[in-house]
């Protein structure tokens, strides 16, 4: 009976030669299937195949050499901002935006693109898959139309900045294979961006997925995230100059506030230093006017007021306020929650990117 080809993984061209060039030299046989043969460094969803007598062996290398790899410190060789992108849906002012941003801390830009196909949803329910045809088909033109759309991006953006619309950054694209969240958040664990730029939808578009995604993300990553919502007024970054900043009193949110200023790097910001409390309390403005003065002594410039916004755990007060001072964004820094929380209680990222039509910055100090 023949021995037959089974695919073993499913990896980017990189990886799939690192794991060729380990089981050769053990001795298995072993091909790889690239549908992006015209540029093999771009290409995604590469599958390793070895003989199926070959499996025990090379399932326990492939192992230890994924261990190896989650066990590797993030790689970071510049500063970057981290841009996800969905061609048939995308918000354009991420882009304007997040290269506007990437300007101000001297960072690269990033564009990270995932795409969801058959094999990948075979993937996640056999460990070893086997593929017809069709589904080989299928997935060629995927990654095709993928590389299409990221040629037709990379025209656009060059456009733009030789016209001048974007400030001239370096930048690059990404493309992976899977579910968007899980894939952002699995790049940010690796590579420690400086900032993640995504679209959001606020209260006015139904789109649950752009706000699904973007809130798992600000409430999973460790890595600041700069919300957009898709019906955002202002033209030009340089328009946000009023930000809102909710704060718990927690130490921690200083180190927050200085990220928020540096990152927006505009001579004419002014922050609102905002608490939200079931009622007033004397303390809370003591409190609220010590951030105050700790700031202003530092940052000179800087205009600061403060506000104690009566509110429980809906954020309609806070966007009543909001609305009433005209706020640019509103920014605060959160911690994670593990899956069970986040589902059952959660927390202020998750319930303002559904109703807030202004941008939100969030940190995780």
């Amino acid at each position: 009976m023949e021995d037959k080809l089974v695919t073993l993984a499913i990896r980017t061209y990189q990886r799939a030669q690192m794991i060729k060039t380990v089981l050769e030299e053990e001795g298995i046989e072993t091909v790889i299937h690239n549908l992006n043969l015209e540029n093999p460094e771009m290409a995604v969803g590469v599958r390793v195949r070895i003989k199926e007598s070959d499996l025990p062996r090379a399932l326990k290398i492939v192992e230890e050499m994924e261990k190896a790899w989650e066990d590797e410190k993030p790689v970071r060789d510049s500063k970057t901002v981290l841009i996800p992108v969905d061609f048939a849906d995308q918000v354009p002012k991420t882009i304007d935006f997040g290269f506007k941003m990437a300007e101000n801390i001297g960072a690269e830009v990033v564009f990270l693109y995932v795409y969801f196909t058959p094999a990948f949803t075979i993937s996640m329910n056999n460990d070893v898959s086997t593929y017809s045809i069709s589904d080989s088909e299928l997935l060629r033109r995927i990654i095709s139309s993928a590389n299409a759309d990221v040629e037709n991006m990379d025209n656009l953006i060059k456009k733009r900045i030789a016209n001048g619309e974007l400030p001239n950054m370096k930048y690059r694209f990404e493309l992976k294979e899977g579910v968007p969240e899980d894939q952002i958040l699995d790049y940010c664990k690796k590579h420690s961006p400086d900032l993640v730029v995504m679209g959001s939808r606020g209260k006015k578009i139904s789109n649950e997925l752009l706000g699904s995604v973007t809130a798992e993300v600000m409430e999973s990553c460790e890595t600041p995230v700069f919300a957009i919502p898709i019906m955002i007024k202002q033209d030009k970054f340089a328009d946000l100059k009023r930000i809102a900043f909710i704060t718990n009193f927690d130490q921690k949110d200083l180190i927050a506030v200085d990220k928020v200023i540096s990152t927006f790097d505009n001579a004419e910001l002014e922050i609102c230093f905002i608490h939200a409390a079931d009622k007033k309390h004397a303390w809370d403005e003591i409190m609220l006017s010590g951030i105050k003065a700790y700031f202003s002594n530092h940052y000179p410039k800087l205009k600061t007021n403060y506000a104690v916004v009566e509110s429980t755990d809906s954020p309609d007060k806070i966007n009543e306020f909001v609305e009433q001072m005209q706020i640019d964004v509103l920014a605060f820094n959160t911690r994670r929650k593990k899956l069970f929380a986040r589902i059952f209680n959660p927390g202020l990222a998750y319930k303002m990117i559904y109703h807030s039509d202004i941008p939100l910055f969030v940190t995780h100090v």
